[in-house]
């Protein structure tokens, strides 16, 4: 079930992955197999699930405004769902993926066609699984090149090459979350990073199987990164070499040339090197950022090789990188806080001035009551996750699903603009704060609104920096500080000139990011945290942007088949 039945489809399910045709440049045909493959990684072979048998799944190119329908097959052994990160989609919230919130999952032995459709966004996003922690082995880079006719704000690079971080796990992904979920504790950190699926020289049982990229002397690159980790930050460099950072999250930025990244889960980054150093080999490294004290989490480096071509000597040690250490809170600061729009009259910004709906939305790492004091997180309890004091409870009929039907009782519209009960959010917290409440409420926004969303980090439990994404938008970030927001100080900072448009952004540890967006996209559409374990602890919510007053502003019907939500 859940496919359209036309001769396009049935021919890709003759011959597998294949890009068929580019009409016009307009419209791209994939077809994606979920299956089960065997991979060696640090010391162990396991079986993961796939798209089409490889780590990372398949690319999909398309050129600024085309439309990519994906036929996914889940041959696999759970039921999921893909979400295109980053693709505005507009009007179609139906192929956005989140398992529950814009469809149920695809089920085992059948398969679902999305619709993607590109708008304005240029550069790199990816897509991944949006099923539990799926997306650990399943994911894969969208390159959107520029539309026919244009190019890029900047000389044509000689080549590209997709760098996507991501973790590896010794263990089944699926039972190391539904373990820590069931025990109330921290889940597993992983065994390893990797880059495009190789761990890399620095693991054991490693050697000899780090990703290699091809280089000319002399020819520039256009390096297009994804940081696919699932609950880490990565600092990211290549030695001897310097990164010239020309967008983010698939929009353009004023150039920032740097010896260094840092990139948070979610986002990507697009960067031209020039292959300007003696031939040889260099390693290009990553390992985490993370400012939380006592946060479990992975501390290894992954690399990979760049390697030049020609006749010269390999050398007997390849140089690596000199990364920030690891909690170099200032060393991310001293990055992020360059990043600014191109804002050029071929790439102009709007940052809405007007806001008609302003959220104050703290961010918390929660404790839940355990009966009989018996889990493992702290005191006993359980571990769980918050904005604005309420934990996300994910339905068994997805939300998108029960407001276009005018379904009762799936969810409620009243997830408030404040927490419930506000709190010291970066001082001394009580244990009145560390409790929250669960639910599965979406905040109501009317088509065509300025949104102003203010993510407050807290100091409950485990202060750290969290990766906040939203689905269906583009949004600026035009503030960012440390402490608690200050309604009379903190607005006075803000960048309204050249913000960058991004769609995942980092709040700082103990801090505070303000986002605005125009409301032009109707639909249901999950916001949350790019930590896979937080997501999963309810650090998640909906905002549902009603219909506008034609059938332009309005959301597209549905498919004429969605995924079923029960196997029946």
């Amino acid at each position: 079930m859940g496919n359209y039945n036309n001769m396009a489809f049935l021919v890709l399910a003759l011959v597998g992955f294949m890009f068929l045709s580019k009409a016009n440049g307009a419209i791209h045909y994939y077809d994606f197999h979920l299956q089960e493959t065997n991979f060696t990684r640090v010391c162990s072979t396991k079986s993961i699930l796939t798209v089409n048998g490889t780590l990372p799944g398949p690319t999909i190119t398309v050129n600024r405004g085309d439309t990519a329908f994906i036929n996914v097959h889940n041959q696999g052994y759970y039921g999921l769902t893909v979400h295109w990160h980053g693709v505005k989609n507009p009007r179609n919230p139906w192929s956005d993926g989140p398992e529950n919130i814009t469809q149920c999952p695809i089920q085992p032995g059948t398969n679902f066609t999305y619709e993607v459709i590109f708008s304005n966004e240029e550069g790199t996003l990816w897509w991944h699984a949006h099923s539990d922690w799926t997306r650990a082995t399943v994911h894969g880079a969208i390159v959107i090149l520029p539309a026919a006719g244009t190019t890029y704000p900047f000389a044509t690079p000689d080549a590209q090459e997709t760098v996507i971080l991501g973790s590896w796990f010794k263990g089944d992904v699926m039972e190391i979350i539904k373990e820590a979920l069931a025990n109330g504790g921290d889940p597993n950190v992983s065994d390893a990073f990797t880059i495009n699926g190789q761990p890399g020289d620095l693991y054991s049982c490693s050697n000899g199987t780090a990703y290699r990229w091809l280089v000319d002397y002399g020819k520039t690159y256009l390096l297009r990164v994804i940081n696919a980790v699932m609950n880490e930050e990565q600092f990211f460099a290549i030695a001897n070499h310097t990164l010239t950072v020309v967008a983010q999250d698939a929009s353009y930025i004023k150039p920032i040339t740097t010896s260094y990244i840092m990139i948070t889960p979610g986002q990507t980054m697009d960067i031209l090197v020039t292959a300007n150093q003696p031939p040889s080999h260099y390693y290009m490294a990553s390992h985490s950022f993370m400012d939380g004290t006592n946060v479990s989490h992975h501390n290894g480096t992954t690399t990979a090789i760049v390697q030049y071509n020609g006749n010269y000597s390999t050398p007997s040690i390849t140089p690596l990188p000199t990364l920030p250490a690891e909690a170099d809170s200032t060393a991310a600061d001293n990055f992020t806080k360059q990043i600014r729009a191109l804002a050029s009259e071929e790439h102009p910004i709007d940052v809405p001035l007007e806001i008609h709906s302003r959220i104050f939305m703290a961010v918390a790492v929660n404790e839940r009551i355990c009966p009989n004091s018996s889990c493992d997180g702290p005191d006993n309890n359980a571990l769980s996750a918050s904005l604005n004091n309420i934990s996300f409870v994910i339905p068994s009929v997805d939300v998108l699903q029960a407001y276009y039907q005018g379904t009762n009782g799936v969810y409620s519209s009243n997830f408030p603009d404040n927490p419930l009960n506000p709190y010291n959010y970066t001082g001394n917290v009580t244990s009145s704060t560390i409790y929250s409440d669960f639910g599965t409420r979406a905040r109501m926004i009317g088509y065509g609104e300025g949104v102003e969303i203010i993510f407050q980090g807290t100091n409950i439990i485990a202060a750290e920096n969290h990766p906040m994404h939203l689905h269906g938008f583009s949004f600026y970030l035009v503030g960012t500080g440390y402490g608690n927001f200050d309604n009379t100080t903190s607005p006075k900072t803000y960048n309204l000139v050249d913000p960058p448009e991004v769609n995942t952004i980092g709040v700082p540890k103990n801090g505070w990011a303000t986002i605005r967006f125009k409301a032009d996209n109707p639909g249901v559409w999950f916001v949350h945290c790019h930590l896979e374990r937080h997501t999963s602890w309810g650090m998640d919510t909906v905002l549902i942007v009603r219909n506008g007053n034609t059938t332009e502003t309005s959301m597209l019907p549905p498919p004429a088949h969605m995924p079923p939500c029960s196997k029946s």
